[in-house]
């Protein structure tokens, strides 16, 4: 069953406790005013602005490019790093406008996608479907910008902080069909047989959740089989879904086939399978993949520590 479009609000959350975390909604809700080619110039500055003020996610993207990208030089490892902590700055942007931009300043934002009768295809086959991408700066916008061609659901991590949980929930919910947290497994797989569509990123280092050793680029990484999971009870299809922004602003969204034989008997394989998919995407557009995420802080046992 898909939440309430509209959430009751908490009123404990008016104490003057949470006053600054409303400051910053406000802040954030002024940067999604902005149109769209100042506010991705504003985020390009933040983010050169922030990036020598952040030395331990500097460290850590660093760390993950010397492993992934061992045929660069270290020179072009370095512009890389810079690229990509530029982009830091354009995801916080992108973050505003996603959540709080207007249908009218999203539809204005250039976008093109690709692929589109897979899902149909799918979906006139009576299946679910896993659309399945990767923390990409820019996921949340292109997942509103998706949501104006089809209807979708997300799979999101609830938020530390309750002012900001209840801001983004409900702003997500003005554009998704239903939004599940990864504990809500059951809903999840009952939309999924419903012919419905969600789209998951399953690339983060979860950290004591239940998860298998597979590579992502030629590392072993903690990966959640969450994607074989769904698949298997669901039935849904699983179609990559890839988004980069373009040099000139906008983005390009590509939708793949459905991965053939999927789910198999295998789990690890599966999952093998999806890193490897999202591993295309990255290369694709590498500076603007979450680098700063510490993707191989869970070692497989006996391993050394990375960072």
């Amino acid at each position: 069953m898909s939440p309430p479009s509209r959430l009751p609000f908490p009123r404990r959350l008016l104490a003057p406790r949470h006053w600054p975390a409303w400051l910053g909604v406000a802040a954030i809700r002024a940067v999604a005013a902005l149109p769209y080619p100042l506010l991705l110039a504003l985020g390009g500055m933040l983010g050169h602005l922030a990036a020598p003020l952040l030395p331990a996610r500097r460290r850590v993207a660093a760390r993950n490019l010397a492993l992934c990208f061992p045929e660069l030089d270290a020179a072009a490892r370095t512009r890389l790093l810079a690229a990509n902590l530029r982009d830091l700055g354009r995801m916080l942007a992108e973050f505003a406008l996603g959540w709080m931009g207007s249908d009218a300043a999203l539809a204005r934002v250039p976008l093109t996608i690709d692929g589109l009768e897979h899902l149909a295809d799918a979906r006139a086959a009576g299946r679910g479907v896993l659309l399945v991408g990767g923390h990409f700066s820019h996921l949340e916008l292109c997942a509103r910008l998706v949501s104006q061609r089809i209807r979708i659901a997300g799979m999101y991590r609830v938020m530390d902080n309750p002012v900001f949980e209840h801001v983004v929930l409900q702003a997500r919910l003005h554009y998704a069909d239903a939004m599940f947290t990864r504990e809500q497994l059951r809903a999840t797989v009952k939309y999924l047989r419903g012919g419905g569509t969600v789209w998951y990123a399953p690339d983060q280092d979860m950290r004591g959740k239940d998860h298998v050793f597979v590579p992502f680029f030629g590392v072993p990484a903690a990966t959640i089989p969450a994607t074989h999971h769904l698949a298997r009870l669901s039935g849904a299809a699983v179609l990559p879904f890839a988004h980069r922004r373009l040099p000139g602003g906008g983005y390009a969204i590509r939708i793949e086939a459905p991965l053939a034989g999927f789910p198999g008997d295998d789990v690890i394989a599966d999952t093998a399978r999806v890193n490897a998919a999202i591993e295309r995407m990255v290369r694709a557009a590498p500076e603007q993949y979450l680098w700063v995420h510490k993707r191989f802080k869970t070692r497989p046992p006996g391993a050394a520590p990375i960072y």
